[in-house]
């Protein structure tokens, strides 16, 4: 399964739909965060799958939010990462993934693009198009899955 990952939009799409256009074979649009219209509009422009979860701007104070990808290499924790404290660290997100049997977790919030793996968990942050805090002009990510494998690119926007 090949997954286009963004995050932190914030109302503006173009980025996102112009890297699109550039993409292949992509089955999944995943959508982390800050703000869920902005999936919601990626969907209907594309005529793609976008799954998405809410971010802190959307008032989601619940520790509900968060949505469990079924993948062929396992469950992915998708969430944006704010109610597990992720600007502190990964440890929050470790132990729900744990919790909930998953293989990776796929965050937002932070605005800073990761990619690392503890205690045999992958962890992904595709970083903000919109509003890097990276200094660069903005990144996602491209994961691939397999039955055996979990990669995960860290790809920065060239203007």
């Amino acid at each position: 399964m090949k997954l286009y990952v963004i995050s932190d939009t914030h109302g503006a799409i173009e980025k996102a739909l112009k890297i699109y256009g550039t993409l292949d074979a992509i089955d999944l649009i995943i959508h982390l965060g800050d703000v869920e219209r902005d999936a919601r509009r990626i969907s209907k422009i594309t005529g793609k799958t976008v799954i998405s979860v809410q971010g802190n701007n959307e008032s989601a104070s619940s520790q509900e939010n968060f949505h469990v990808l079924e993948t062929e290499y396992g469950n992915l924790l998708l969430t944006h990462g704010h109610m597990d404290g992720v600007k502190a660290g990964l440890h929050g997100l470790l132990y729900r993934a744990q919790e909930l049997d998953c293989k990776a977790v796929l965050f937002g919030h932070t605005h800073i693009p990761l990619f690392t793996e503890s205690r045999g968990i992958y962890f992904l942050n595709p970083g903000s198009l919109s509003i890097p805090m990276d200094g660069t002009a903005g990144s996602y990510a491209i994961v691939n899955t397999s039955k055996d494998d979990f990669s995960a690119s860290i790809v920065y926007y060239e203007i």
